[in-house]
């Protein structure tokens, strides 16, 4: 499936900023089941970018406003081909993969992502609670089990939550949006020893869909599987992240991935975001 994007961030300032500095993260990336066709940033005032890999991976630009505005739109329009079949459902769990499970070398290659942040952190009680109720099986079933009691367990409500919610609040109110989804299920996923990493990116919902997320960017969790890879899974929408699942970045949590930071010289400010995703050809 071909796809593009665009996304639209603007911020209404309210007072003049004299300068800013902003880096973002919105360009798609390129591995073994998706390809970044084309991508072009439209910044109003003009800016230049500088380009650079950060830790994860992923894609930073950063560029600098130096003169007075009062307003800030960054604009991103991809083209990505995607083809991406379902998969973790067939994949059946071998001795030899819990032996690598088991392995102290698996658990210090992936250290990152079996380590609790703010973002992902709950208390004992909770996470007690959350695998009481999914139960005991292999490392493939249960992140399974978990995705689909966390779809069950937690209403999609937009205003349940802010950006900075973190996981050991959004599970006690039952409600909040991808990112609160993504959160509390890579915090449960770590307490169990299982590798787990926040994917930031774009969904497709199409007409006549039930899946939902689209309104901004998406969030989901990737799963590492002993002798098989990462593996997507999308707990919003209890499904695993195949060709509608546009991926951007990867890390340890939403801070990792956020679309777009920065700083500036002046008062408060409001930000607007669009985002469309077109189906451009099969």
């Amino acid at each position: 499936m071909k796809y593009q994007i665009e996304h639209t961030n603007t911020f209404y300032y309210d007072n003049s900023v004299d300068q800013s500095m902003n880096h973002i993260r919105l360009k798609p990336r390129t591995d073994e089941c998706q390809r970044l066709l084309s991508y072009r940033t439209e910044i109003t005032p003009s800016s230049l970018t500088k380009e650079h890999i950060d830790l994860w991976g992923n894609h930073v630009e950063t560029f600098f406003i130096a003169h007075k505005h009062d307003q800030l739109t960054v604009k991103t329009i991809s083209t990505v081909s995607i083809q991406k079949s379902p998969f973790i459902r067939l994949i059946h769990y071998t001795d030899e993969m819990q032996g690598i499970f088991c392995s102290d070398l698996f658990h210090e290659h992936y250290l990152p992502y079996l380590t609790e942040t703010a973002y992902t952190l709950l208390y004992k009680d909770q996470i007690d609670e959350i695998v009481a109720a999914v139960g005991k099986s292999d490392p493939i079933q249960f992140s399974l089990d978990l995705m689909s009691y966390i779809n069950q367990s937690i209403r999609y409500d937009e205003f349940a939550t802010q950006v900075d919610t973190k996981a050991y609040d959004s599970w006690p109110l039952r409600s909040g949006v991808c990112q609160d989804y993504a959160h509390i299920m890579i915090g449960v996923l770590r307490a169990k020893g299982i590798p787990a990493r926040y994917v930031s990116g774009y969904l497709y919902v199409g007409e006549d869909s039930a899946l939902v997320g689209d309104a901004a960017t998406h969030a989901w969790v990737e799963v590492m599987i002993p002798g098989i890879g990462w593996i997507g899974l999308d707990p919003t929408n209890n499904v695993e992240a195949l060709e509608n699942h546009i991926r951007v970045g990867t890390g340890r949590d939403y801070a990792d991935v956020s679309p777009l930071q920065g700083v500036y010289r002046g008062g408060g400010q409001r930000l607007d975001v669009h985002v469309s995703v077109t189906v451009i050809g099969q």
